[in-house]
């Protein structure tokens, strides 16, 4: 049976009140999403609204995200993402959240899609998240009332990379802190090097250079449980 992957993203597209937008990091769906491809697994989207979800991060330089936005199955689901209300956890073996800004507004309170993350973890599949993606992991609680993240060790983009891009008092709270508060054991490399992790079937990756490991460790993680 073909393995499924399901990407989350961000319906939001205005950064805070800088009148910027902002929305799902393109490169971090695009590369994880070739390391997926690569090793046989159908690829998915949902989004906290469903629709189009907005997207930041392209590069026109950046051949892999050329590819991934040239394909027509992907420009049409990206347009045309389900809730995740209609959708299913048992059809799917990993739930990755992809980053973005927009993730730290709509992430943290996506009820169902924190529900529907829970329940991928509880029937053994793996939750994997990357960047700001993890904002989506902070109010995810598991069937005996614990947060995902409890005493495990997470990444994310960390206080001194907001602090570097300058969004520090933008954004409505520090991921690093928050994730530390659930319980998390952070852990961090220095801005905007790779770094990844992998703790009891949850996955988690710093910042855009590390999406691609995140999903490597995804599919050990999948392999060894």
């Amino acid at each position: 049976m073909t393995k499924k992957v399901l990407f989350a993203l961000t319906s939001h597209r205005e950064l805070g009140n800088t009148g910027r937008t902002t929305g799902f990091y393109v490169p971090e769906v695009a590369h994880p999403a070739a390391v997926f491809s690569a090793a046989g697994y159908e690829i998915s989207y949902v989004s906290v609204a469903g629709g189009a979800a907005p997207q930041d991060g392209v590069n026109a330089d950046d051949e892999i995200v050329t590819a991934f936005l040239a394909d027509p199955a992907t420009r049409q689901a990206l347009a045309t993402t389900p809730t995740p209300a209609q959708l299913t956890a048992t059809d799917y073996d990993v739930l990755y959240f992809a980053g973005g800004h927009g993730t730290m507004w709509d992430f943290p309170d996506a009820k169902e899609l924190a529900e529907l993350a829970a329940a991928v973890y509880d029937n053994g599949g793996v939750v994997a998240a990357v960047c700001h993606g993890p904002a989506g992991l902070v109010n995810i609680r598991l069937r005996d009332g614990s947060y995902l993240v409890a005493d495990k060790q997470v990444s994310s983009f960390t206080n001194d990379e907001e602090a570097a891009v300058g969004l520090t008092e933008v954004v409505p709270f520090l991921l690093q802190d928050k994730l530390v508060e659930r319980g998390g054991r952070h852990t961090g490399a220095p801005n905007f090097a790779e770094h990844a992790v992998a703790d009891r079937r949850l996955v988690t990756g710093q910042n855009p250079a590390s999406a691609k490991r995140v999903a490597e460790l995804a599919l050990e993680e999948l392999a060894d449980a």
